[in-house]
């Protein structure tokens, strides 16, 4: 069993917050010939269930003090964990100050993430700081090559198992070391980003992002580059299954854009269809099947090799509808037994789910950037539920209650789509886009010559663009194709200019106040 072999004893200390799996692990290493020091409540639970176990206070000669505060902060715990076991002087100085070795450690954090969502008591969530925990975790990371450091429950019966096979070689040890270096990382910078968030409004003078891998993607953006997911918390872990193939860097990266959009509704029958992270369709109907027709007419050619994110059940006759066409993606709140089998015989098309009655989004609070350098960090945009509601009536015509309906569903898309954005909306339907443009004009005539191309009729569609109109060359733009309401943020210098255009055409027109730019 590694080092532990030339041990006459062998030593492991358990102090877990956590206690899943505890009272299993405990018994395997009894088993194995361990002795167990343990304490607090880890200590109470291994007695009650009959285990050979010494409390730390009494391995130490120190009692806990401070309610708890100091209990393993000890020459006798550290050094016993931290001593090399192949130096003479180490050996020496253990011997001759009583240190005995610990072999082992089971050390799992104080729960102080879990504390901050159920609590805004800050004495409390000061309590939930641990200290001696992370303290021994990097001892005995440190000190990897002579104890195993295990700070996850998953690891305890792997760990049993190389013991007992006397396979916790070099290797092993060194992935649970950099496993606890992460884990120690991970919550410190928890730590660190909530006093910023309570205390500096989020941006104090260090910022830490951290992640779980999730998987590997076979390349990244690009076959030569490297790629893999990571996420915060548990997200991908609890609402992404993959049914069928393997999401690659695109697709996840198209797959994020798809669900941002279509879970923008609630529990309403939207379909999105995204193409290299912009929408290319989109529409909320009576039904799904209803509004995935929709929105593949608004660019059904570039639909094709697509995302498709559905808002509910992919059943077989929406599946059928799909095949008609070859999308590479879809992914959809739940999926039918009968659904899958009806994309058997597509090799390439790749389906995931969330099995959940409507797709759920997980709205991060921060945002982040990487520039060469560094990274830009803000708080995340959103499009208000009152945006619309609070927008100023700048024209003097009113919208009819059918166009603030639209309005609403091309103010959201808009809010998803690259900047310099257009977007025109009919019947809760897209039916042309213009996006990644440099000039707004340039976005709004590319959207209407797309729509002239798939035989599109924009008379009485409505339209939204993320930012302020510059000049009132994209009203009329709007007017020559039928648009009779529009939504931007306003804030231009020529803003009068544009009002006035929009009374010329009778045009309903509402100032947002709120730009959503997307670079």
């Amino acid at each position: 069993m590694g080092d532990c072999k030339n041990e006459k004893t062998m030593r492991a200390l358990l102090s877990v917050s956590d206690k899943d799996g505890v009272v299993e692990f405990a018994r395997g290493l009894l088993n194995l010939g361990f002795e167990l020091l343990s304490t607090g409540g880890t200590f109470r639970l291994l007695k009650e269930q009959g285990l050979r176990v010494e409390e730390v206070s009494a391995f130490t000669g120190s009692a806990e003090l401070f309610g708890g505060r100091v209990k393993t902060l000890h020459p006798k715990i550290h050094g016993g964990i931290l001593h090399k076991r192949d130096d003479a002087n180490h050996l020496r100085e253990a011997r001759e100050n009583g240190i005995l070795s610990i072999d082992l450690l089971g050390v799992n954090l104080y729960p102080f993430q879990k504390t901050t969502m159920h609590s805004d008591d800050f004495e409390e969530i000061v309590e939930n700081i641990d200290i001696g925990g992370p303290a021994m975790i990097r001892s005995g990371a440190k000190n990897y090559k002579s104890v195993l450091v295990v700070c996850d429950a998953a690891d305890y019966a792997g760990v049993l198992a190389r013991l007992e096979e006397g396979r916790d070689d070099e290797e092993f040890r060194r992935g649970l070391m950099i496993k606890a270096f992460e884990h120690t990382a991970a919550y410190d910078a928890y730590i660190a980003n909530y006093m910023n968030g309570r205390f500096n409004g989020g941006f104090g003078a260090r910022h830490f992002i951290t992640g779980s891998k999730v998987l590997d993607t076979k390349y990244g953006e690009n076959p030569h580059q490297r790629g893999a997911l990571y996420e915060f918390g548990a997200f991908f872990s609890l609402n992404f299954k993959a049914l069928k193939g393997e999401a690659s860097f695109n697709n996840l990266t198209d797959i994020n854009a798809a669900l941002n959009l279509a879970s923008a509704f609630g529990q309403r029958s939207a379909v999105a269809i995204i193409k290299h992270g912009n929408p290319c369709g989109f529409a909320v109907k009576n039904s799904l099947l209803e509004s995935y027709e929709e929105a593949l007419r608004c660019d059904s050619i570039s639909a094709y090799g697509g995302v498709v994110a559905i808002n509910g059940t992919l059943d077989e006759a929406l599946a059928e509808k799909i095949n008609e066409s070859y999308v590479e993606l879809i992914i959809a709140a739940n999926v039918k037994e009968e659904a899958l089998k009806a994309f058997e015989g597509r090799r390439r098309v790749k389906i995931f789910t969330q099995e959940n009655s409507h797709l759920v989004r997980n709205f991060d609070r921060y945002d982040f950037r990487h520039i060469d350098g560094g990274f830009l960090l803000q708080t995340s945009d959103e499009v208000g539920e009152d945006e619309l509601k609070n927008a100023v009536l700048k024209s003097k015509r009113g919208a009819s209650e059918g166009e603030l309906r639209d309005l609403a569903i091309a103010l959201k898309i808009a809010a998803f789509t690259k900047s310099n954005n257009v977007v025109y909306v009919k019947d809760a339907a897209m039916l042309a886009v213009g996006m990644g443009m440099t000039s707004r004009i340039d976005a709004a005539k590319a959207a209407v010559r797309k729509a002239e191309e798939m035989g599109l009729d924009l008379q009485g569609c409505v339209l939204a663009s993320e930012a302020f109109f510059p000049f009132r060359d994209s009203i009329d733009e709007a007017f020559k194709v039928g648009v009779s309401a529009v939504v931007q943020p306003g804030g231009s210098i020529r803003d009068d200019e544009v009002i006035a255009a929009a009374n010329e055409y009778d045009m309903a027109l509402y100032f947002t106040g709120v730009r959503h730019f997307l670079h």
